[in-house]
């Protein structure tokens, strides 16, 4: 018998340590779902996971940065959640088993993992009184759910000690249950476990219902009717969007633009709450808020904006014809000081980015956006109200969801990306791109047609080039551009034999200078290098 006991404990330890994992998952689970439902309640902007994903993020190397955007692109926030559950459930797990094996021990990490989540949630710039017992309580309550589960599964598997392994069986059951019946006690664990998963999942449902400032936000949105502007965008030239199959669409639809920001949840802000205010090295401060935007006289322009993360070939760029009011307008209005040669942005959820003073104020078409394609810019784009600067990378220019223009000197200020590695002015970088037919691609010998884009915002593009196999360089079809802000289409037919080709293209700006050869990475500055495809041609 002793022989038996001594086989049976690791089993049993097995169990109850399984069990335990399961345990954890449930408690902690349940309350980082608890957490959520109530951030959705008293403070949408700030949550438990948002701020620690937020943290992730800000803390996250660039050269990783720029990884995870070219293994996942624009789903690198799907990405970054799906890693943050991965660890949460194995911390979870872990404090179950834990728990399981020796009291407070699993209390312990989940004590240590709420203290983080309240780091985060101070550290966000965004900050409101309401978000900071948030964390608190998604511990405090993960610990007591945890401490009940773990205390309903030792009642049915109780730790066996070293002196008891020669007692009959009947003497490991709890006081009260029939010898050899665990049954009720197993109930009860079971029924505790599954209850407060399904406390879970109708919280879970009730959080996505109720995170809902960004509902209400949405159907003020869909009701907004944007004035008309008091100048239009310019007629796009006839034969400026090439039809050719494969190749996209001059203007870019909503739903398909990129969307590539630090944000983990879109910030959520009521228009009829917002404003945006101009300070530092001013004669005066100034602050508008969204009616007497609206009130303006509006400009409607189409820009092509592209994202410095965009590799060689890359789709991390898109036109849009964008309306909004010329920033210059209200830079003049506040008066910018002598000496100041950059505007630092800043988004609602604190991020920043750094714009030359003189991109501002030169003017070109830079706009305070409040419309996109024709309507209200989307949540995901920056609703209320966001930057477009042509010409300038997006991390330098392009801020969303913007709430403060300070007026300063490079000197004295930095962005959110400038520390990080980037550079500080971002000049977008004369570019194109194969669209048709795509790398490694199978064509029918003959008349092969290719086709794409090519772009050197706020200078132009006076030709496009593609050469075969390294040799000479042929020069393309280039379509009217919509103006030197957009990007240009073009195509060219070229009669080709069976056989495998390389295919390069090149642009040359309106100035004259033509794209950089030299492959170059997106950081610090932008990539650089010839778009290049490969393609089978078939008999």
């Amino acid at each position: 018998m002793e022989h038996d006991a001594r086989q049976q404990r690791p089993t049993q330890q097995r169990s109850r340590e399984l069990w335990g994992a399961g345990a954890g998952l449930v408690a902690v689970g349940t309350a980082v779902v608890l957490g959520e439902l109530a951030a959705s309640l008293v403070s949408p902007t700030v949550s438990p996971v948002t701020a620690v994903g937020g943290a992730v993020i800000d803390a996250v190397p660039p050269g990783v940065k720029e990884w995870v955007i070219s293994v996942f692109g624009t789903a690198d926030k799907l990405a970054l959640l799906g890693s943050m559950s991965l660890v949460i459930a194995a911390l979870a797990a872990l404090s179950g088993v834990l728990e399981v094996r020796r009291r407070f021990a699993g209390v312990a990490v989940i004590a240590v993992f709420g203290a983080a989540g309240l780091v985060a949630v101070l550290g966000r710039a965004d900050l409101t009184a309401n978000a900071v017992p948030v964390p608190v309580l998604v511990a405090l309550v993960a610990i007591a759910l945890l401490r009940w589960l773990i205390r309903n599964l030792l009642a049915w598997q109780p730790p066996v000690p070293q002196a008891a392994a020669e007692q009959p069986a009947a003497a490991e059951q709890p006081a009260g249950a029939p010898a050899g019946d665990p049954g009720p006690a197993r109930r009860r664990f079971l029924l505790a476990l599954g209850g407060t998963a399904a406390v879970a999942a109708v919280a879970g449902a009730l959080a996505t219902t109720l995170r809902g400032a960004a509902a209400v936000v949405s159907e003020v949105r869909s009701k907004l009717a944007l004035p008309a502007p008091a100048a239009p965008a310019p007629t796009i030239p006839a034969g400026a969007e090439i039809r050719l199959p494969g190749l996209g669409p001059l203007v870019t639809p909503n739903k398909d633009f990129y969307r590539i920001d630090t944000a983990l949840r879109v910030p959520v802000v009521d228009p009829e709450q917002w404003t945006l205010k101009v300070t530092g090295l001013v004669e005066r401060a100034v602050e508008l808020d969204f009616a007497t935007l609206l009130a303006k006289p509006l400009t409607e322009r189409h820009v092509t904006i592209a994202c410095v993360s965009n590799e060689v070939g890359g789709d991390l760029i898109g036109n849009a014809r964008w309306l909004g009011w010329p920033v210059r307008e209200l830079l003049a209005m506040a008066g910018p000081q002598p000496g100041a040669d950059m505007v630092l942005s800043r988004s609602t959820d604190g991020w920043t980015a750094g714009t030359p003073l003189e991109a501002l104020t030169d003017g070109r078409d830079a706009l305070l956006v409040v419309g996109m394609n024709g309507e209200p810019l989307p949540l995901e784009h920056g609703f209320p109200v966001r930057m477009i600067v042509p010409g300038l990378y997006g991390y330098v220019s392009a801020t969303k969801w913007l709430t403060e223009l300070k007026v300063t000197r490079y000197a004295d200020d930095v962005a959110y990306w400038t520390p990080r590695g980037w550079s500080e002015r971002g000049p977008i970088k004369t570019s194109s791109r194969i669209d048709v037919p795509r790398d490694g691609g199978s064509v029918a010998a003959g008349s092969v047609v290719f086709g794409g884009v090519a772009w050197a915002q706020h200078t132009g593009i006076s030709k496009v080039e593609l050469r075969i196999n390294r040799g000479d360089w042929k020069q393309a079809e280039l379509a009217p551009g919509i103006s030197k802000d957009t990007w240009y289409q073009w195509k060219l037919a070229l009669p080709l034999t069976a056989g495998q080709y390389e295919v390069q293209v090149r642009a040359t700006a309106l100035d004259g200078v033509a794209q950089v050869e030299k492959s170059a990475p997106v950081a610090p500055s932008g990539a650089t290098g010839y778009h290049t495809v490969r393609v089978d041609v078939k008999s």
